[in-house]
């Protein structure tokens, strides 16, 4: 019987809903079928955002400002959307049905966007290549409209599938198998490397067939393999494991709150061992200092149990889960000082594409599409990742005896980088628009090489792939077990915010330097303004983050190990001077 049990996963079930075989289901290739759903969203959102300024600018004639806000805010709704689809798949549908479901509409988003840059009624007429630029018609009303409804369900479709998606592949491995654990961790360590080759066939190879061949026959392609990547992910069902939802964490958050609220008016008791706790033993978390106001929620008062059932999750709650929400809100704090990063990422698929855009990009007779010059973005990740793994982390081992930068660490260095990129955005600017004051008329080309954009792109780049590890690897391991899902949503809540950070900052920016002839740093026409001004603002506001986030991170205090039998005493005894 014994080693029957052995055989199977102890909170993991089939798809029959039996207890899930270890020899039949789980593991690295139920995982990949779950990865290739991600690769191939991160193919179609990226491959639509990093050249949609342009489509914007060019065909739909709108301002420059105006193009880049679009972008930011579709990228920012894409990541604000992970809470909704998290909450849907813990307390509703489980991560298996919300992949399903979100993968479906964001292929009938992509449809829709092929339809609506295919037909001609769908966006204003061309340019009249006699006349003024200022004459081109806008588009009007209706055909913005098509366009969003087309953007946008590919960003509820993005929402629901990033809350999931990695979520599920984790759910293939069981923690409490040594071997499992470590291929758990190296699914990790990969699983950003494989999405980040999903995101160079879209700047590269997408963008291409965007610009040369046609934007409609890209956007199907994006339809078709989110279509094969669907059924491929269907044909791992008898092997994938599904684990029992915990409820929605949000809900237990607000619960907290609430019931810690109800009881503002009472006093804690001296002793902790008097607040009410129901977690079994095992999985219970060892008691902190910090928020003792929310402890209060764990005060048993005359009420709180309801007949013939057990305490009023909105009346009472126990330590334990107080303590979840406690390790919650203390994540916050380093969180508001990571959105900065992405504002400044942001730039690097509006502007600098639009920079690029007006700048020389031929290579011999083939001419680079400006959203391709995101490929030294993508390669700085993938060069930082590789050099980071093989070079870096030996290093370290040997130096210091750990086997990497910690999660803190990795933000820090971001953070740092970013900054270091907006100072090389704002010195590239400067000298672009040097040479575009200098030539006569208003050349669609300036004589000054792309290239020189490389620096901004590379910095920005490497800086992502030290954030983007750091901050998942942070939100993860130092959040609740039952609280990982929303964790995730949380890390994925900076990229929104940092994208509606980045429109907000362009809206008062063109608004505060707005002159009487219609111009500002955010001119319509980039080589009419002072971008380069407006790069050195998010500089000096990155320094500023960086200094705000050394303060957070010393303030933090980590998540501890859950403490031994022997020590168990110890903190007992220890527990009445460590109350507020």
């Amino acid at each position: 019987m014994e080693g029957k049990m052995s055989w199977t996963v102890a909170d993991a079930v089939d798809y029959k809903g039996y207890p899930a075989d270890r020899s039949k289901t789980g593991g690295w290739v139920p995982a990949a079928l779950i990865l290739g759903i991600e690769i191939v969203e991160r193919l179609s959102t990226m491959g639509i955002a990093v050249n949609l300024v342009t489509y914007m600018i060019g065909v739909m004639h709108l301002p420059s400002s105006t193009s880049a806000n679009i972008v930011t805010d579709f990228m920012g709704t894409s990541f604000l959307l992970c809470l909704l689809g998290g909450f849907l798949a813990d307390s509703f549908l489980g991560r298996y049905k919300t992949i399903g479901i979100f993968a479906a509409i964001q292929t009938l988003g992509t449809a829709s966007l092929a339809i609506s840059t295919k037909l001609p009624q769908l966006r204003p007429p061309p340019c009249n290549p006699r006349s003024n630029s200022n004459t081109c018609q806008p588009a009007n009303g209706f055909q913005m409209g098509i366009l969003y409804v087309a953007l946008y369900l590919i960003a509820l479709g993005t929402g629901g599938l990033k809350s999931s998606v990695s979520g599920f592949g984790s759910d293939q491995f069981d923690e409490k198998d040594e071997k499992e654990k470590s291929q758990m961790a190296y699914f990790f360590n990969r699983f950003f490397l494989f999405i980040s080759f999903g995101t160079l066939a879209a700047v590269t190879v997408l963008v291409y067939v965007q610009d040369e061949v046609s934007r409609s026959w890209a956007y199907a392609v994006c339809s078709v393999c989110m279509i094969i990547a669907i059924l491929v992910f269907l044909s791992g069902t008898k092997r994938y494991r599904f684990k029992k939802s915990m409820g929605s964490p949000i809900v237990h958050i607000f619960q907290v709150i609430a019931a810690a609220i109800r009881k503002r008016k009472l006093e804690l008791p001296y002793n902790v061992a008097s607040l009410y706790e129901d977690t079994p033993e095992p999985s219970r978390i060892e008691h902190t200092d910090q928020f003792c106001f929310l402890e209060k929620a764990a005060i048993v008062v005359e009420g709180d149990f309801e007949e013939n059932s057990g305490p009023n999750p909105w009346k009472l709650c126990s330590l334990t889960r107080v303590e979840e929400v406690k390790m919650m809100v203390r994540l916050l704090p380093v969180w508001a000082t990571t959105i900065i990063f992405w504002t400044t990422y942001a730039q690097m698929i509006t502007f600098s594409v639009e920079q690029a855009s007006t700048m020389e990009r031929n290579l011999g007779s083939f001419q680079i599409p400006a959203g391709s010059l995101t490929v030294f973005f993508v390669a700085a990740i993938l060069i930082t990742l590789a050099l980071y793994d093989r070079i870096i982390m030996p290093l370290w081992k040997k130096w210091k005896g750990k086997p990497g930068f910690t999660s803190l660490q990795r933000i820090a260095i971001g953070l740092v980088l970013s900054t270091l990129g907006m100072v090389a955005a704002s010195v590239c600017e400067k000298k672009r628009l040097t040479v575009a004051k200098s030539v006569t008329g208003n050349p669609a080309t300036l004589p000054i090489s792309v290239f020189i954009l490389i620096p901004q792109f590379f910095l920005v780049g490497s800086g992502e792939a030290f954030i983007y590890t750091g901050q998942l690897d942070f939100f993860i391991t130092q959040s609740p077990k039952g609280m990982k899902t929303m964790s995730t949503g949380l890390f994925l809540t900076t990229l929104s915010l940092g994208f509606f950070v980045s429109s907000f900052l362009v809206a008062v920016v063109k608004k505060v330097t707005r002159t009487h002839h219609g111009q500002g740093w955010l001119a319509d026409n980039i080589n009419k303004g002072r971008l380069d001004l407006f790069y050195a603002l998010l500089t000096i506001l990155s320094a500023i983050n960086f200094v705000a986030f050394l303060v957070c991170s010393l303030w933090y205090k980590p998540k501890k190990p859950k403490a031994t039998t022997m020590q168990k005493g110890e903190i007992n005894n220890n527990s009445a001077e460590n109350r507020c």
